[in-house]
Order: C-alpha cells, then sequence, then structure tokens
C-alpha cells in the first residue's frame, strides 16, 4: 500500500485516485504501444534509407516535425517546449537505429 492509501483510508478521495491512476497507467500501457509501433515503422525507414544510401538523419523533416508537434501540443494544452524535448529524445533514437542499420548495409 502507497502512502497515500494508507493517509487516505476508505476515503472517496482514495477511491478517485485509484480510478485516475487506473486511467493513468492505461495510457501509459497505450503509450508504450504506440512508440513500439512507431519504432516499427521508423526502422523500415531506417532500411529504406540504408538500401537508397540516404543519410540515417533529415534535419529539414525533423525541423517540420518539430513545428508541426509544437502546434499540436499548444492546441492540446501541453507545454510546446516539453513536447519538442520528447520528440527530440525520440528522434536521436531514430537516428541511432537508422546509424546502425547503415552500418550493417555497409553504407
Amino acid at each position: 500500500m502507497s502512502e497515500a492509501e494508507t493517509r487516505l483510508g476508505e476515503s472517496e478521495a482514495l477511491q478517485e485516485l485509484k480510478a485516475l491512476r487506473s486511467s493513468i497507467d492505461n495510457i501509459d500501457a497505450a503509450l508504450i504501444h504506440m512508440l513500439a509501433e512507431r519504432f516499427r515503422c521508423t526502422q523500415q525507414v531506417g532500411v529504406l534509407k540504408a538500401t537508397n544510401d540516404l543519410p540515417p538523419a533529415d534535419p529539414a523533416r525533423e525541423k517540420i516535425q518539430i513545428e508541426r508537434l509544437r502546434r499540436l501540443a499548444a492546441d492540446a494544452n501541453l507545454d510546446p517546449d516539453f513536447a519538442e524535448k520528447f520528440l527530440n529524445f525520440i528522434v536521436r533514437e531514430v537516428i541511432r537505429h537508422h546509424e546502425a542499420i547503415a552500418a550493417e548495409a555497409g553504407n
């Protein structure tokens, strides 16, 4: 039992906390599955890039995506700076994967 559960006892607040945490757990699971699907697609992009001798990174596309994501974040009342940091983290990982795929292909 968590400290919050202990302190709240069997109150209405505890029931609300448990319900909210359950929703958060479901959202976290969905995020993981969505990230897995995204990386499955970016792996295929990496293979296409390697077989066509394209560079692992595409700074022009990354810039467009960051601008797009910042607009989406603002529209969703999410901090655009946070959204940009999150996308940059993902893009760095994707580029790392693309570099590995290119190295395996001898590029």
